[in-house]
């Protein structure tokens, strides 16, 4: 064994990575992540200590959230710029520290205890991730900083009982609602509310640059750079809700989206005639196309060229993707026209929430389905095509993150005009499908557990994780889970979730309709 790793739901055998990553992952990129790991802990326990004596420190906390994001599954491949980073952590490590931590204490042998250390670093992970698209759009929050020392605080002294691990990871859970909040203002303050829009995604002729990835700062300042240039800007993956905002919506070469989820690309990488810009993950050995993909913020691969970050008050700059654009063939022929429909986050939905009330009180609308998450390339999610498909015609569907691909463009027709299927948005976008609920709720003067509504979802890797863990600490119930159960959670802990949450794996489209209460 060279490495281990089961944070991801593809890990091998359902067990775990050892030689290479199932992701591509080499063993000395499993080490380094490792030890950024281990040193983001230390920063987090000295974090803690400093916050304890009413001190702060804004750069350990800004690093925290790159240590975590950079150890994401299918982030960071690049051995150098994570050898940076961990040399960063360790120097502020080192500048913080006021004592030695027991670092011996960590090790245990108790299965639960480990299990839920892992699940809580998952979280935070995740957690990582939505805060750091939130401080490149300016949105800070000192109380989700602070729950990131505690957090880690614990995990690097390695001493909470399984009661004091649970209870961290529903205050996870919560501190994650408060990264999505924070996100969705600092994407509707920026780009203003999603509006219904339908989403060309058929290539049109000319130059053409491909985005992929969730950050829509990166977009914007690639749109504004590209104005002009006859260069044609398409979405990709967890890129596609951008059409839905109108200040991206509003440039005209902003043509469509191209493809599907992240674990077709290297398919439809090598197909595209442009230029291919990574903004976060997921990426893939980009072997046959290493001179037409670039890279910027927290992702990387070794060998491909890097867009450099902004400095402070500055943009990027993606000269070197605009001039590899301009230099490729580009689309020779134009396709049909075939669009899709997006921009239904929660001030579109609430915008018509009276129409879609009188439906489910007049019966014309039965029940609503999430069926959500991550894709991903491991058999078994078909299922989640066949379910949708099954869902019965008086029954709407809200949809979010990549999971959305494997049904998205299918033709779900609508109730009274109102669409049945309900494109909410990326993966941090599971606050507007909560706020939707919480209003459903209000309105019908029940709890979300009270509501017609089934939760059917995929996950992938730590993002999904933090947004489950925030899903249970709302109390949250029935959810149906797949399209298998983290490797990381032991048996017991799974009882738990089972006992206390009603969580259960997926089984048969057939089978959980009716457990849904559909005939």
């Amino acid at each position: 064994m060279t490495m281990f790793c089961f944070q991801c739901e593809q890990t091998a055998g359902g067990k775990g990575c050892t030689a290479i990553g199932v992701c591509g992952k080499k063993d000395s990129t499993a080490t380094l992540q490792d030890e950024i790991v281990q040193a983001v802990k230390e920063i987090g326990f000295y974090n803690n200590e400093l916050r304890k004596s009413g001190r702060k420190d804004a750069d350990a906390d800004r690093l925290t959230l790159d240590c975590l994001f950079a150890t994401v599954t299918n982030v960071n491949f690049d051995d150098e710029r994570l050898a940076k980073i961990l040399g960063e952590a360790k120097e502020t490590a080192a500048r913080l520290q006021g004592e030695t931590i027991p670092l011996s204490a960590q090790q245990t042998t108790d299965e639960n205890i480990h299990s839920l250390r892992e699940l809580l670093l998952y979280g935070l992970k995740g957690m990582a991730a939505y805060v750091h698209h939130a401080l490149i759009l300016g949105k800070e929050s000192d109380a989700i900083y602070a729950f990131f020392a505690k957090a880690l605080s614990a995990l690097a002294l390695g001493q909470a009982s399984v009661d004091e691990l649970i209870a961290l990871c529903m205050d996870c859970g919560m501190s994650n609602l408060q990264a999505m909040e924070l996100l969705d203002k600092a994407h509707t303050e920026r780009f203003g509310h999603p509006t219904p829009t339908p989403v060309r995604i058929t290539p049109q002729k000319g130059k053409a640059i491909l985005v992929s990835g969730h950050d829509l700062l990166d977009l914007e300042e690639l749109l504004k750079q590209t104005e002009g240039k006859g260069i044609n800007v398409y979405t990709h993956g967890e890129m596609l809700p951008a059409h839905g905002y109108p200040g991206l919506k509003k440039h005209a070469h902003l043509a469509g989206n191209y493809g599907g989820a992240w674990q077709d690309q290297h398919k439809e990488f090598t197909a595209f005639p442009g230029a291919i810009l990574m903004t976060t993950n997921c990426l893939q050995n980009p072997k046959g196309y290493e001179d037409r993909i670039f890279t910027t913020g927290c992702v990387a691969w070794s060998g491909v060229q890097h867009i450099a970050d902004r400095t402070a008050g500055g943009i990027k700059d993606f000269t070197p993707v605009i001039e590899r654009a301009l230099a490729a063939p580009g689309s020779v022929e134009e396709g049909a026209d075939q669009k899709i429909l997006v921009g239904f986050g929660h001030n579109a939905v609430m915008s018509v929430a009276g129409k879609v009330i009188d439906a489910v009180k007049s019966g014309k609308i039965k029940h609503f389905f999430l069926i959500g998450g991550c894709d991903g390339a491991k058999s078994g999610r078909n299922y989640y095509t066949e379910f949708a498909e099954k869902v019965p015609k008086d029954c709407v569907i809200l949809t979010l993150a990549c999971g959305k691909y494997r049904f998205n463009k299918s033709d779900f027709g609508d109730i009274d005009g109102i669409p049945r299927l309900l494109d909410i948005g990326q993966c941090n976008d599971a606050y507007s499908a909560i706020q939707i609920a919480a209003a459903l709720a209000k309105a019908f003067e029940t709890d979300v557990n009270g509501l017609p509504l089934s939760m059917i979802l995929s996950w992938y890797e730590q993002k999904a994780v933090a947004i489950l863990l925030t899903l249970l600490a709302l109390g949250i119930k029935n959810i149906k889970l797949g399209p298998s159960l983290p490797a990381f959670v032991s048996p017991a802990v799974l009882n738990v979730l089972v006992e206390k949450f009603q969580i259960a794996p997926i089984s048969t489209p057939a089978d959980d309709l009716q457990a849904a209460g559909m005939r």
